[in-house]
């Protein structure tokens, strides 16, 4: 897990040494063990390292030849490809067989890769660099079209703080992030910053793209024909398989413990694998009826003997923290879960550098309420999933929100492929921006912050090989989804309780909104931001009503959410203190 930046121009442009450097500090975070540089004509890559494969001699970047590397992430299958393709490579670093596959088989290199990555390259002989995210879009990407070329990086802000983009918001994806929590497909929130899609490896030459391919991260074709019992079998031989492989590592490694299904899998295979116990860590909530999932995280840790650490998250420590939890968003997803998620990474990186967490498993195995309502016809009661928006019908915005289904609309209609069953669309329709564009951006803007790698064996290609196709019968059985994951559980761990209803996974933002709703709606509505938008009179009165209404605490912290975010990567506004005096500051 690292950061990437770099350049690349039109023929007889030269990099700039102070671009370069103010992308490279604004990632350093990604990065604290190390960084190095490669220009070389019109061409320029940079890298912020943090070690966890390869300590010694994977210091990027690698060069084989004409060509150069740098990459932020995990090729997790480098000893397979090595052995496979006859590599003979110079480092022991999981990036080194990339690179000379690349010089094997051209663009097409990507393909063969099992992991979690961003990757640029550069062939000078070809005169061209190259960019590569990996499938599930776990890692990012992000490129530019400037004067004389274009620029990339492995965060937008890096782009922005190098002064090659203006801050300005695009209001199309302002729409979606207030009614969804996050933006969809290539397009950012920022006007002029793209992302490299999940799957994509795109070539440069000259400044310009000029060539662009697309590797899927889920299998083509409806269900196949297969028992509940070869299921089974064949999941715990992929499980089994993506979990060895993710566990690669040269640092000490734990994971993050829910009380769900998907990380119990996860704890349950790496008990199976490991020698010493498994260092798990769970948080909780202090607050009087708020979902806890520690006490049902601990039985499932002392049931296989694992170390569990948890972390208790309380209203002071949200409030104190909040706007650098905010701050590192700077892809925005309006995602309470940042909350957890951000603290659960700051406990961890005392003890690891890289953590196994279960993102992925209800979108794999068909988890979601939504997707049992998207298999019904319409006539029957189903809905085509994120069919209502947070601000529908609060009268809080000072002109409707329009558009803000369009880009969910474009990917509904790409993921209902020829021969795809009502869930696999919906299933497909989530990987293809829910994953990449909410859960794992929080995931990896939330754990980088601290210098910590997460890793998601959940979402990998062979578990979906395993499991996309599989028979709508083997994913949802009445009101239960992700049927085969449990049953595999029930037979692997049984104090997970796989069966026991879903509880699903929430934080109290609208009961400390509302503790605290008359002295915070005033100042969020204020903001610039929300001034804009808003009606300074109704944020109040929303804020105000958070506690008593989930779905206007929904839209509170969506509002609290971008008035923070908007200070910091729009306004440029690096304030200190906790959330009162962030949005005080003038």
């Amino acid at each position: 897990m690292c950061g990437l930046a770099g350049l690349a121009l039109a023929a007889g442009q030269a990099p700039s040494a102070t671009v370069l450097e103010a992308m490279t500090r604004a990632l350093a975070h990604r990065g604290p063990d190390g960084h190095g540089h490669h220009v070389v004509g019109n061409v320029a890559l940079s890298h912020t390292r943090l070690a966890i494969i390869d300590l010694v001699t994977g210091d990027q970047p690698l060069f084989a030849g004409p060509a150069a590397l740098v990459a932020n992430g995990e090729v997790y299958n480098y000893r397979e490809l090595r052995t496979e393709n006859q590599l003979h490579c110079a480092t022991n670093s999981d990036c080194e067989p990339p690179l000379h596959l690349f010089r094997r088989d051209g663009i097409g290199f990507a393909d063969r890769l099992r992991g979690m990555y961003a990757i640029a390259l550069h062939d000078r002989a070809a005169r061209q660099v190259v960019l590569a995210r990996d499938p599930f879009g776990i890692k990012p990407l992000y490129l530019a079209e400037i004067p004389g070329g274009i620029a990339f990086a492995s965060e937008p802000q890096a782009l922005l703080a190098a002064g090659l983009v203006a801050p300005r918001i695009r209001p199309e994806a302002l729409a979606e992030l207030l009614q969804l929590q996050f933006t969809t497909g290539a397009e950012t929130i920022f006007q002029g910053i793209t992302r490299v899609l999940p799957g994509e490896t795109i070539v440069i030459a000259d400044g310009a793209v000029t060539e662009r391919h697309r590797r899927a991260a889920l299998p083509e074709g409806g269900p196949e024909c297969i028992s509940a019992e070869a299921a089974l079998a064949r999941l715990d031989v992929a499980l089994e398989e993506s979990v060895a492989l993710h566990q690669r590592s040269d640092v000490p490694y734990g994971m993050f413990l829910s009380g769900g299904i998907d990380s119990a899998t996860v704890l349950a295979m790496m008990a199976r694998l490991n020698e010493r116990p498994v260092l798990a860590f769970t948080a909780g909530f202090d607050v009087p009826g708020a979902a806890d999932e520690r006490e049902a995280a601990r039985a499932m840790a002392a049931s296989v003997g694992a170390k569990h650490v948890t972390v208790a998250v309380d209203e002071a420590m949200v409030w104190r923290h909040l706007p650098e939890i905010v701050a590192a968003m700077d892809d925005p997803a309006a995602d309470y879960a940042i909350i957890p998620t951000w603290f659960l990474a700051r406990r961890a990186r005392q003890e690891v550098k890289v953590v196994l967490s279960g993102e992925g498993g209800d979108e794999i195995f068909g988890g979601y309420g939504r997707y049992r309502s998207a298999m019904r016809p319409w006539w029957l009661g189903g809905k085509a999933p994120r069919s209502r928006g947070s601000f529908d019908r609060l009268e809080v915005l000072r002109a409707p929100l329009t558009g803000w289904r369009d880009g969910i609309g474009a990917a509904e209609a790409a993921a209902a492929s020829p021969g795809r069953t009502r869930l696999q669309a919906a299933q497909a329709l989530d990987v293809t921006d829910w994953l990449p564009n909410d859960l794992l951006v929080k995931l990896d803007r939330c754990l980088m912050a601290h210098g910590v790698e997460g890793r998601t064996p959940l979402l990998d290609t062979g578990i979906a090989e395993a499991a996309f196709r599989l028979p709508d019968a083997l994913k949802v059985q009445g009101h239960t989804g992700k049927w085969l994951l449990r049953e595999w559980l029930a037979r692997r761990l049984p104090a997970a309780e796989p069966y026991k209803p879903k509880q699903g996974f929430t934080v109290p933002v609208g009961a400390w909104i509302a503790g605290v709703g008359e002295k915070l709606g005033p100042l969020v509505a204020a903001q610039p931001g929300i001034a804009e938008i808003a009606r300074p009179d109704r944020v109040a009165a929303l804020f105000r009503a958070a506690g008593g209404d989930k779905h206007k605490g929904f839209a509170a912290w969506h509002l609290l959410f971008y008035a923070l975010w908007h200070r910091r990567h729009v306004e440029g506004v690096r304030a200190e203190g906790d959330v009162f005096a962030a949005l005080s500051a003038r």
